[in-house]
């Protein structure tokens, strides 16, 4: 495996914005890398950014996707979309 350096803030950190790689995207939300990979693909996961060829995912979107899968019973089940 590839050995990344350490993400380093840049001097203006109010414009500083995290993005998380697919495994670090589904390790925060608990999944499985490739349960995030086919819900990308089937649209009904959580936003992403495709940067070139890669993907990346905002902290603050997988909050607010999470949000949105909240449910008060099992009749409530499903996923948004």
């Amino acid at each position: 495996m590839f050995n990344r350096p350490a993400m380093q803030k840049p001097s203006n950190s109010a414009s500083y914005i995290p993005l998380l790689h697919p495994k670090e995207a589904a390790a925060y939300l608990r999944l499985h890398p490739v349960t995030l990979a086919k819900m990308r693909m089937r649209g009904n996961g959580p936003s992403f950014l495709r940067i070139g060829r890669s993907i990346r995912y905002r902290q603050r979107d997988l909050e607010v996707w999470l949000e949105r899968c909240r449910a008060n019973n099992t009749a409530c089940y499903g996923m948004p979309i």
